[in-house]
């Protein structure tokens, strides 16, 4: 099956696009809004439906400015790594070096973004132009 939106190719059974979040409506069946309104697993499935893809610009160009923050990481999901260009920005204090990896290190990353070698965010999705 082929995502009514953007075309991407996504599994039969989704109710939502992994790529755009387009929610997928069968024709075949009525759209009933309160199907499966008490399942516990309608959570997982709507928590896709709220997901703005992110931008690729947004992240390459937070990378090179704000990259020794991880504000780029932070904004793509990448937690763990984002606390640790922060930690050795701010930290990194002590041994002087520190802040000039992170710069380097987020010049790298956000120019990755920008070429495409960085494409997809914490969760799998596609960067979006």
């Amino acid at each position: 099956m082929y995502c009514k939106e953007c075309g991407s190719q996504i599994s039969n059974d989704a109710k939502f696009c992994p790529y755009c979040g387009t929610r997928q409506i069968d024709v075949n069946k009525k759209d009933d809004p309160f199907e499966n309104f008490y399942d516990d697993t309608t959570f997982d499935e709507t928590a896709d439906a709220n997901y703005h893809p992110r931008s690729r610009v947004a992240a390459g160009l937070l990378g090179i400015l704000l990259g020794y923050l991880g504000v780029h990481n932070f904004y793509l999901g990448y937690n763990e790594k984002a606390v640790a260009q922060l930690l050795l920005t701010l930290v990194g204090w002590v041994v002087v070096i520190g802040p000039l990896i992170a710069v380097i290190w987020g010049l790298i990353e956000g120019v990755m973004i920008l070429t495409g070698s960085l494409n997809e965010d914490a969760k799998g999705y596609k960067l979006v132009d």
